[in-house]
Protein backbone atom coordinates (compact mmCIF):
# COMPACT_ATOMS: atom_id res chain seq x y z
CA UNK A 1 0.00 0.00 0.00
CA UNK A 2 1.59 3.12 -0.65
CA UNK A 3 -0.09 6.55 0.43
CA UNK A 4 -1.39 8.89 -2.48
CA UNK A 5 0.86 12.04 -3.23
CA UNK A 6 -2.21 14.37 -3.47
CA UNK A 7 -2.90 13.44 0.59
CA UNK A 8 0.45 13.73 1.55
CA UNK A 9 0.49 16.99 0.29
CA UNK A 10 -2.68 17.95 1.77
CA UNK A 11 -1.15 19.72 5.19
CA UNK A 12 -3.34 21.22 8.27
CA UNK A 13 -1.97 24.17 9.93
CA UNK A 14 -1.88 23.27 13.40
CA UNK A 15 -2.63 25.68 16.03
CA UNK A 16 -0.20 26.82 18.28
CA UNK A 17 0.64 24.68 21.56
CA UNK A 18 3.81 24.57 24.12
CA UNK A 19 5.90 22.08 25.36
CA UNK A 20 8.82 21.20 26.61
CA UNK A 21 12.02 19.03 25.27
CA UNK A 22 10.58 14.99 25.09
CA UNK A 23 12.00 12.13 23.22
CA UNK A 24 8.37 11.27 21.62
CA UNK A 25 7.28 14.83 20.71
CA UNK A 26 4.88 14.79 17.72
CA UNK A 27 5.25 18.60 17.18
CA UNK A 28 6.37 17.44 13.65
CA UNK A 29 3.48 15.21 13.23
CA UNK A 30 0.80 17.64 14.23
CA UNK A 31 -0.29 18.99 10.57
CA UNK A 32 -0.69 14.48 9.50
CA UNK A 33 -2.36 13.68 12.90
CA UNK A 34 -4.91 16.81 12.04
CA UNK A 35 -5.38 15.79 8.78
CA UNK A 36 -6.33 12.46 9.25
CA UNK A 37 -8.52 13.12 12.04
CA UNK A 38 -10.27 15.54 10.68
CA UNK A 39 -11.31 13.28 7.61
CA UNK A 40 -13.17 11.53 9.80
CA UNK A 41 -15.19 14.47 11.65
CA UNK A 42 -14.87 13.06 14.97
CA UNK A 43 -16.37 15.04 18.05
CA UNK A 44 -14.93 13.21 21.09
CA UNK A 45 -11.09 11.93 20.38
CA UNK A 46 -9.09 9.76 23.48
CA UNK A 47 -5.54 10.97 23.33
CA UNK A 48 -4.02 7.93 25.28
CA UNK A 49 -0.31 8.70 25.88
CA UNK A 50 -0.63 12.51 25.99
CA UNK A 51 3.52 13.02 27.34
CA UNK A 52 4.48 16.89 26.76
CA UNK A 53 0.25 17.15 25.89
CA UNK A 54 0.91 19.03 22.36
CA UNK A 55 -1.81 16.45 20.27
CA UNK A 56 -4.21 17.12 23.20
CA UNK A 57 -3.46 20.88 23.20
CA UNK A 58 -3.77 20.70 19.31
CA UNK A 59 -6.80 19.01 19.28
CA UNK A 60 -9.25 21.24 22.15
CA UNK A 61 -8.01 24.11 20.24
CA UNK A 62 -9.38 22.75 16.84
CA UNK A 63 -12.68 22.78 18.54
CA UNK A 64 -12.46 18.63 20.14
CA UNK A 65 -13.15 17.54 23.50
CA UNK A 66 -10.28 15.90 24.81
CA UNK A 67 -9.86 13.13 27.39
CA UNK A 68 -6.02 13.62 27.79
CA UNK A 69 -4.69 10.48 30.13
CA UNK A 70 -1.15 9.32 30.53
CA UNK A 71 0.56 7.51 33.82
CA UNK A 72 2.93 10.30 34.18
CA UNK A 73 1.81 12.98 36.92
CA UNK A 74 3.84 15.92 35.16
CA UNK A 75 1.70 15.10 32.30
CA UNK A 76 -1.80 15.00 34.29
CA UNK A 77 -0.56 18.46 35.55
CA UNK A 78 0.55 19.83 32.14
CA UNK A 79 -2.98 19.00 30.52
CA UNK A 80 -4.87 20.54 33.40
CA UNK A 81 -3.24 23.50 33.13
CA UNK A 82 -4.08 23.91 29.51
CA UNK A 83 -7.03 22.03 28.97
CA UNK A 84 -9.09 22.48 32.48
CA UNK A 85 -8.77 26.45 32.98
CA UNK A 86 -11.85 28.17 33.49
CA UNK A 87 -10.46 31.44 33.45
CA UNK A 88 -8.44 33.51 30.50
CA UNK A 89 -4.82 33.84 30.44
CA UNK A 90 -4.04 37.22 31.90
CA UNK A 91 -5.70 35.81 34.93
CA UNK A 92 -2.65 34.35 35.93
CA UNK A 93 -0.43 37.16 35.59
CA UNK A 94 -0.55 38.26 38.98
CA UNK A 95 0.61 35.16 40.15
CA UNK A 96 3.53 34.35 37.72
CA UNK A 97 4.17 37.66 38.53
CA UNK A 98 4.65 37.14 42.20
CA UNK A 99 6.46 33.66 41.51
CA UNK A 100 8.96 35.53 39.40
CA UNK A 101 9.50 38.19 42.33
CA UNK A 102 10.45 35.24 44.61
CA UNK A 103 13.86 35.57 46.10
CA UNK A 104 16.32 32.05 45.85
CA UNK A 105 17.43 30.45 48.54
CA UNK A 106 19.00 26.95 49.22
CA UNK A 107 17.41 23.80 49.51
CA UNK A 108 16.48 20.41 48.60
CA UNK A 109 16.75 20.60 44.63
CA UNK A 110 19.93 22.72 45.06
CA UNK A 111 21.32 20.05 47.03
CA UNK A 112 20.64 17.68 44.28
CA UNK A 113 20.75 19.00 41.17
CA UNK A 114 22.37 22.46 41.41
CA UNK A 115 26.05 23.29 40.38
CA UNK A 116 28.71 26.14 40.13
CA UNK A 117 29.48 27.51 37.11
CA UNK A 118 33.62 27.37 37.05
CA UNK A 119 36.20 28.86 35.30
CA UNK A 120 37.01 25.74 32.85
CA UNK A 121 32.61 25.15 31.96
CA UNK A 122 32.73 21.79 33.73
CA UNK A 123 29.12 20.80 35.14
CA UNK A 124 30.06 18.70 38.09
CA UNK A 125 30.04 18.89 41.39
CA UNK A 126 31.25 16.35 43.55
CA UNK A 127 32.37 13.87 40.88
CA UNK A 128 28.03 13.97 39.90
CA UNK A 129 27.15 16.46 36.40
CA UNK A 130 24.12 18.60 37.36
CA UNK A 131 21.19 19.60 35.25
CA UNK A 132 20.85 23.13 36.22
CA UNK A 133 23.51 26.04 37.65
CA UNK A 134 23.05 27.02 41.63
CA UNK A 135 20.97 30.35 40.76
CA UNK A 136 18.46 28.87 39.01
CA UNK A 137 18.24 25.49 41.51
CA UNK A 138 18.08 28.57 44.38
CA UNK A 139 15.18 29.99 42.59
CA UNK A 140 13.75 26.79 41.48
CA UNK A 141 13.67 25.48 45.46
CA UNK A 142 11.96 28.98 46.96
CA UNK A 143 9.12 29.10 44.12
CA UNK A 144 8.51 25.29 44.85
CA UNK A 145 8.24 26.09 48.21
CA UNK A 146 5.65 29.29 47.54
CA UNK A 147 3.72 27.46 45.46
CA UNK A 148 2.98 25.20 48.07
CA UNK A 149 2.44 27.67 50.35
CA UNK A 150 -0.09 29.69 48.46
CA UNK A 151 -2.51 27.20 49.26
CA UNK A 152 -3.88 27.22 45.41
CA UNK A 153 -6.68 25.21 43.67
CA UNK A 154 -5.47 22.15 41.64
CA UNK A 155 -6.36 24.55 38.29
CA UNK A 156 -3.92 27.18 39.37
CA UNK A 157 -1.53 24.67 41.39
CA UNK A 158 -1.70 23.23 37.70
CA UNK A 159 -1.18 26.44 35.90
CA UNK A 160 2.39 27.83 38.22
CA UNK A 161 3.39 24.17 38.03
CA UNK A 162 3.68 24.35 34.33
CA UNK A 163 4.99 27.32 33.94
CA UNK A 164 8.14 26.70 36.37
CA UNK A 165 8.93 23.51 34.42
CA UNK A 166 8.68 25.31 31.45
CA UNK A 167 11.40 28.12 32.68
CA UNK A 168 13.48 24.90 33.86
CA UNK A 169 13.31 23.72 30.46
CA UNK A 170 14.25 26.64 28.96
CA UNK A 171 18.23 26.66 31.46
CA UNK A 172 18.73 23.08 31.65
CA UNK A 173 21.98 21.80 30.37
CA UNK A 174 20.48 18.39 29.25
CA UNK A 175 19.97 16.53 25.82
CA UNK A 176 16.20 16.83 26.76
CA UNK A 177 15.82 14.05 29.25
CA UNK A 178 17.28 13.53 33.35
CA UNK A 179 19.14 10.25 32.88
CA UNK A 180 22.72 12.00 32.25
CA UNK A 181 23.83 15.44 31.80
CA UNK A 182 26.14 17.58 30.07
CA UNK A 183 30.19 17.25 30.88
CA UNK A 184 29.89 21.12 30.53
CA UNK A 185 27.41 23.47 30.85
CA UNK A 186 24.63 24.50 28.18
CA UNK A 187 24.92 28.42 26.92
CA UNK A 188 21.50 28.73 28.33
CA UNK A 189 22.22 27.27 31.71
CA UNK A 190 23.57 30.80 32.21
CA UNK A 191 20.17 32.31 31.67
CA UNK A 192 17.88 33.66 34.78
CA UNK A 193 14.96 31.30 35.53
CA UNK A 194 11.86 33.48 34.65
CA UNK A 195 8.51 32.14 34.24
CA UNK A 196 5.92 32.96 31.75
CA UNK A 197 2.17 32.23 31.64
CA UNK A 198 1.10 28.94 30.19
CA UNK A 199 -1.07 29.62 27.07
CA UNK A 200 -4.46 28.19 28.44
CA UNK A 201 -6.86 27.01 25.70
CA UNK A 202 -9.85 29.09 26.22
CA UNK A 203 -12.40 26.00 27.17
CA UNK A 204 -15.41 25.53 24.88
CA UNK A 205 -15.31 21.78 25.46
CA UNK A 206 -15.89 19.81 28.82
CA UNK A 207 -12.77 18.03 28.36
CA UNK A 208 -11.21 15.71 30.88
CA UNK A 209 -7.39 14.70 32.42
CA UNK A 210 -6.95 11.73 33.73
CA UNK A 211 -3.90 9.40 34.92
CA UNK A 212 -5.07 5.94 34.40
CA UNK A 213 -3.54 2.35 33.28
CA UNK A 214 -4.47 3.02 29.48
CA UNK A 215 -6.38 -0.70 29.72
CA UNK A 216 -8.70 0.55 32.70
CA UNK A 217 -9.32 3.70 30.80
CA UNK A 218 -10.28 2.41 27.62
CA UNK A 219 -12.94 -0.39 29.20
CA UNK A 220 -15.20 2.77 30.51
CA UNK A 221 -14.96 5.24 28.06
CA UNK A 222 -16.27 5.22 25.13
CA UNK A 223 -15.20 8.08 22.05
CA UNK A 224 -15.61 8.61 18.69
CA UNK A 225 -11.66 8.80 18.02
CA UNK A 226 -8.56 7.51 19.68
CA UNK A 227 -4.90 8.83 18.91
CA UNK A 228 -2.38 5.83 20.46
CA UNK A 229 1.25 7.27 21.02
CA UNK A 230 2.51 4.07 23.48
CA UNK A 231 6.30 3.93 24.24
CA UNK A 232 8.35 1.59 22.17
CA UNK A 233 9.46 -1.30 23.00
CA UNK A 234 13.36 -1.25 21.43
CA UNK A 235 13.85 -3.18 18.34
CA UNK A 236 17.68 -3.76 19.23
CA UNK A 237 18.40 -7.51 19.84
CA UNK A 238 21.31 -6.53 21.97
CA UNK A 239 19.27 -4.95 24.41
CA UNK A 240 20.31 -5.78 28.29
CA UNK A 241 17.46 -6.87 29.96
CA UNK A 242 17.38 -3.73 32.46
CA UNK A 243 17.26 -0.27 31.16
CA UNK A 244 16.01 2.72 31.34
CA UNK A 245 12.26 3.15 31.04
CA UNK A 246 10.27 6.08 29.73
CA UNK A 247 9.15 7.36 32.87
CA UNK A 248 12.65 7.93 34.56
CA UNK A 249 13.82 9.84 31.74
CA UNK A 250 11.77 12.92 32.85
CA UNK A 251 11.85 11.84 37.07
CA UNK A 252 12.63 15.20 38.03
CA UNK A 253 9.43 16.83 36.31
CA UNK A 254 7.50 14.46 38.67
CA UNK A 255 9.39 15.31 41.77
CA UNK A 256 9.04 19.09 41.03
CA UNK A 257 5.75 18.13 40.67
CA UNK A 258 5.16 16.25 43.80
CA UNK A 259 7.94 18.09 45.96
CA UNK A 260 8.42 14.69 47.66
CA UNK A 261 12.18 14.33 48.42
CA UNK A 262 11.95 10.96 47.23
CA UNK A 263 15.43 8.63 47.71
CA UNK A 264 17.47 8.84 44.91
CA UNK A 265 20.09 6.47 43.05
CA UNK A 266 23.04 6.58 40.66
CA UNK A 267 24.88 9.36 38.95
CA UNK A 268 21.52 10.92 37.80
CA UNK A 269 20.02 11.29 41.20
CA UNK A 270 17.02 9.19 40.07
CA UNK A 271 14.10 8.40 41.87
CA UNK A 272 13.93 5.39 43.39
CA UNK A 273 10.49 4.46 41.98
CA UNK A 274 12.13 4.73 38.56
CA UNK A 275 14.55 2.33 39.07
CA UNK A 276 14.47 -0.37 35.43
CA UNK A 277 12.83 -3.15 38.23
CA UNK A 278 10.07 -1.16 39.90
CA UNK A 279 9.09 1.12 36.40
CA UNK A 280 8.23 1.00 32.86
CA UNK A 281 5.40 0.20 30.04
CA UNK A 282 4.35 -3.40 29.16
CA UNK A 283 4.59 -1.14 25.25
CA UNK A 284 8.61 -0.80 26.36
CA UNK A 285 8.80 -4.53 26.95
CA UNK A 286 11.58 -5.66 24.41
CA UNK A 287 11.21 -9.77 25.56
CA UNK A 288 9.19 -12.58 24.42
CA UNK A 289 6.35 -14.32 26.10
CA UNK A 290 6.48 -18.34 26.35
CA UNK A 291 4.71 -18.39 22.62
CA UNK A 292 7.15 -16.48 20.91
CA UNK A 293 5.77 -13.54 20.85
CA UNK A 294 7.08 -10.15 21.29
CA UNK A 295 4.74 -8.78 24.71
CA UNK A 296 4.93 -5.08 23.40
CA UNK A 297 3.17 -6.01 19.84
CA UNK A 298 0.68 -8.50 21.93
CA UNK A 299 -0.05 -5.28 24.39
CA UNK A 300 -0.47 -2.98 20.66
CA UNK A 301 -2.82 -5.25 19.36
CA UNK A 302 -5.15 -5.97 22.98
CA UNK A 303 -5.17 -2.60 23.09
CA UNK A 304 -6.90 -2.01 19.79
CA UNK A 305 -9.31 -4.60 20.14
CA UNK A 306 -10.68 -3.01 23.90
CA UNK A 307 -10.65 0.77 22.63
CA UNK A 308 -14.27 1.83 22.47
CA UNK A 309 -14.02 3.72 19.24
CA UNK A 310 -14.91 3.93 15.37
CA UNK A 311 -11.61 5.15 14.69
CA UNK A 312 -7.80 4.73 15.92
CA UNK A 313 -4.71 6.98 14.88
CA UNK A 314 -1.63 4.80 15.67
CA UNK A 315 1.59 5.92 16.15
CA UNK A 316 4.37 4.09 15.87
CA UNK A 317 8.47 4.54 15.47
CA UNK A 318 10.91 2.19 12.91
CA UNK A 319 12.87 1.82 16.47
CA UNK A 320 10.00 -0.18 17.75
CA UNK A 321 9.54 -3.75 18.54
CA UNK A 322 6.67 -4.48 15.74
CA UNK A 323 8.11 -5.33 12.79
CA UNK A 324 5.63 -4.82 9.49
CA UNK A 325 4.39 -8.02 9.22
CA UNK A 326 3.23 -8.09 12.66
CA UNK A 327 0.99 -4.70 12.75
CA UNK A 328 -0.55 -5.34 9.71
CA UNK A 329 -1.84 -8.76 11.41
CA UNK A 330 -2.92 -6.70 14.56
CA UNK A 331 -4.34 -3.89 12.48
CA UNK A 332 -6.33 -6.81 10.37
CA UNK A 333 -7.80 -8.51 13.45
CA UNK A 334 -9.46 -4.92 14.42
CA UNK A 335 -10.52 -3.58 11.40
CA UNK A 336 -9.47 -1.92 7.98
CA UNK A 337 -6.01 0.19 7.25
CA UNK A 338 -7.52 3.89 6.19
CA UNK A 339 -4.50 5.37 5.74
CA UNK A 340 -0.95 5.30 6.17
CA UNK A 341 0.98 8.14 6.67
CA UNK A 342 4.82 8.16 7.25
CA UNK A 343 7.44 10.89 8.80
CA UNK A 344 11.18 10.84 7.68
CA UNK A 345 12.71 12.35 10.50
CA UNK A 346 16.34 12.19 9.11
CA UNK A 347 15.26 13.89 5.49
CA UNK A 348 12.28 15.73 6.91
CA UNK A 349 9.65 14.68 4.26
CA UNK A 350 7.37 12.24 4.00
CA UNK A 351 7.76 9.75 1.76
CA UNK A 352 6.09 6.88 0.18
CA UNK A 353 5.39 3.46 2.27
CA UNK A 354 5.10 0.32 0.46
CA UNK A 355 3.11 -2.04 2.59
CA UNK A 356 4.76 -4.98 2.36
CA UNK A 357 6.49 -7.64 5.01
CA UNK A 358 9.34 -5.77 4.87
CA UNK A 359 9.53 -2.93 8.13
CA UNK A 360 11.99 0.13 6.50
CA UNK A 361 14.63 0.27 9.29
CA UNK A 362 18.02 -0.07 7.63
CA UNK A 363 21.19 1.51 9.30
CA UNK A 364 20.45 4.31 6.64
CA UNK A 365 17.15 5.35 7.89
CA UNK A 366 15.95 4.68 11.48
CA UNK A 367 14.54 7.44 12.25
CA UNK A 368 10.84 7.03 10.79
CA UNK A 369 7.37 7.96 12.35
CA UNK A 370 4.11 6.18 10.83
CA UNK A 371 0.91 6.84 11.13
CA UNK A 372 -2.20 4.42 11.01
CA UNK A 373 -5.67 5.64 10.58
CA UNK A 374 -8.11 2.73 11.54
CA UNK A 375 -11.57 2.16 10.80
CA UNK A 376 -12.77 -0.62 13.55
Amino acid sequence: MSTPALFREMKVRPPETEGIKYAGSKLKLLPDILRLIENVRPRIILDGFSGTTRVSQALASSGYQVISNDTAVWSEVIATCYLMSPHPRQYYGELITHLNSIVGKDGWFTEHYGGNATENGSSQLDGLKRPWQRHNTRRLDAIREEIDALKLSAVDKAVALTSLIRALDAVDSTLGHFVSYLREWSPRSYNNLQLEIPRIITKERDHMVSKRDIFDLVRDVEVDLAYFDPPYGSNNEKMPPSRVRYSSYYHLWTTICLNDRPELFGKAQRRADTSDTVCGSVFEEFRQDENGHFIAVKAIGRLLRETRAKYIVLSYSSGGRATAAELDEVIRNVGTLVELVELDYKKNVMADMRWTNEWLRDADNPNREFLFLIKK
